[in-house]
């Protein structure tokens, strides 16, 4: 019998992939926002891939001859609810925003133009990268092997003031863990940067003691953030730099 040559790792799993993949209808599936005011806000969207798959070599027929192996296959999709860019705009984040307001946002490469545009159309202006999270771990990539996701900051009036701690490193470079599980060494950064304002956390998958959350998947259970005294987050080294940078911005 002749091979056949159509036959694709993708197309082999593609039925399974529709099985795995969560569909989020927002208005259903989502809280409504609380009727509160914040001056800083954390959000970690669950950012929609149009469906884009990673694969690794048991992909390759040459590799896994026949397909007798597994493919691994693997989408945000599979993980959680994702919701489409137009989708997220329609969030009146804005609502909750108060006039001098931070709003620090994950993304990641494919995606960070689009955190930009969701970020003004939430009412914001983009500033600058404050967090590289290096992974340690690699995932596939179309151009260079994925090992970074990005925390960019934007600004709705001015920074709100009291100001905290102003020598919080920007690279954070602790192993990658559960799929889409952001680093603590973040949300504790950025407590520490303010730590008298009034503070939340969208799309929320942890409780954290001083912290509001508005999300899915919220334990009960409150998680302490202790402060960090390890040198990947206070070296005085970084003080002048960074005052600078927030003076122009």
């Amino acid at each position: 019998m002749a091979e056949n040559t159509h036959v694709s790792g993708y197309s082999k799993y593609n039925i399974e992939a529709k099985k795995k993949t969560k569909i989020n209808p927002l208005e259903d599936l989502y809280p409504v926002l609380p009727n509160e005011k914040y001056q800083i806000i954390y959000a970690d969207p669950p950012w929609d891939y149009g469906g884009k798959m990673q694969y690794d070599k048991s992909s390759i027929k040459t590799i896994n001859t026949g397909f007798e192996k597994n493919i691994f296959i693997s989408s945000a999709s599979f993980k959680y609810p994702t919701v489409k860019l137009k989708d997220l705009k329609k969030l009146d984040i804005n609502s909750i925003a108060d006039n001098n307001c931070l709003l620090f946002m994950w993304t990641t490469g494919p995606q960070f133009a689009n955190s930009i545009e969701l970020g003004v159309a939430w009412g914001f202006e983009y500033k600058t990268v404050a967090f590289v999270w290096d992974k340690q771990i690699h995932n596939p990539g179309r151009y260079t092997l994925s090992q970074t996701e990005f925390c960019i900051v934007l600004k709705k009036g001015c920074i709100p003031t009291p100001r905290g701690a102003r020598n919080i490193r920007q690279l954070v470079s602790v192993p990658r863990s559960q799929h889409s599980e952001k680093p603590l060494e973040v949300i504790e950064g950025i407590t520490k940067m303010f730590p008298e304002q009034k503070k939340i956390e969208l799309f929320a998958r942890n409780n954290y003691f001083g912290w509001d959350n508005w999300g899915l998947e919220i334990p009960e259970s409150k998680i302490e953030i202790k402060s960090l005294s390890n040198k990947n987050m206070d070296n005085p080294i970084l003080e002048f730099d960074l005052s600078v940078a927030v003076s122009n911005q």
